[in-house]
């Protein structure tokens, strides 16, 4: 067909495409398929003339169209938590079930360098901070330093640090995997002689019930983010079939989604701490509802909710 031919027959509907407005989607695809098809042919019969040039710029206009009108799906949020947050922590549950094993046999180091050495724990903890809980234990408020701040100042200072240093935690990734496992190290061994510090005093008991109303949200997290962590460094050290910088992009990627899910757990982990630890005299049964209902939460999130998935759709 002669390019005139071709111009005369489709000009009249090009026109129209480009003057008559539309926001419905489907109009729009129809244009957009429309518009690609005689640029198609244009291309093919006619490369280099001003006919082609025109399609190629409508056929834009359209794409742009096409895509500014898009609405976010309002339930991407929603299927993010309820299965791609899920199905990864599935996916990589060897990687979880590492941090919390890094993490535990940190915590016992803690514990034991902090039974055979008196100094160990003002090494770990600092000689103001130690001192500072002898004085608040003499006065009968042992977990006082909950109370020397306002609510709102310590939630906003409390999850700031935690969510900074939980996604520091996921980034040394980068360095093969030994950030995470490093950082697990150092935190599991403050947590370890932190606590054997209050066993030491007779304060065992009161400590978990006390410090683990948000402890339990808050350490679940960082081993969460160290999870993260080494999903991050395990794409560079073992690509599989993939190449090493595809195989880093995937676990970046999915080790992204992991370090940012727990960002909401942290939060919640800090308004525990900002406003509810510092009622260290509340009736007992509401400390171990608390405790446990956030324990029980993240054992069915991260381990039985997971599994369950799987098996309900195992083609996820």
């Amino acid at each position: 067909m002669r390019e005139a031919l071709f111009v005369k027959q489709n000009s009249g509907k090009w026109k129209s495409y480009e003057q008559l407005k539309t926001s419905n989607p489907d109009e729009l695809a129809a244009r957009f398929i429309d518009i690609t098809n005689d640029l198609a042919y244009a291309k093919t019969f006619y490369p280099t003339s001003k006919t082609t040039a025109y399609l190629n710029g409508l056929a834009s206009v359209l794409h742009q169209s096409i895509y500014k009108n898009k609405k976010e799906d309002a339930g991407r949020f929603i299927r993010f938590w309820k299965f791609e947050l899920p199905v990864l922590c599935y996916t990589y549950r060897r990687q979880l079930l590492y941090s919390l094993l890094f993490f535990v046999i940190s915590c016992a180091i803690g514990v034991l360098s902090a039974k055979y050495d008196d100094a160990f724990v003002r090494l770990i903890m600092g000689d103001s901070y130690v001192n500072m809980t002898n004085e608040n234990i003499a006065k009968g408020d042992p977990f006082g330093v909950y109370k020397q701040q306002g609510p709102v100042s310590m939630f906003l200072q409390i999850g700031a640090n935690n969510i900074y240093v939980s996604l520091l935690m996921f980034v040394s990734g980068i360095f093969l995997g030994i950030g995470p496992v490093f950082m697990l190290l150092r935190n599991g061994i403050m947590l370890g002689s932190f606590q054997y510090y209050f066993f030491s005093k007779g304060l065992g008991a009161a400590s978990v019930l006390v410090i683990w109303i948000h402890g339990t949200l808050e350490i679940s997290s960082i081993i969460m983010a160290g999870a993260a962590g080494l999903v991050l460094g395990h794409g560079l050290l073992f690509p599989r079939t993939y190449t090493r910088l595809q195989a880093f992009k995937n676990s970046a990627k999915d080790g992204t989604k992991m370090a940012l899910g727990i960002v909401p757990i942290l939060v919640a982990a800090a308004f525990f701490e900002g406003f509810v630890t510092r009622y260290t005299s509340m009736p007992l049964w509401l400390s171990i509802s608390i405790l446990s209902g956030s324990l029980l939460f993240v054992i069915w999130y991260v381990v039985i909710y997971p599994s369950q998935l799987i098996k309900r759709n195992p083609i996820i």
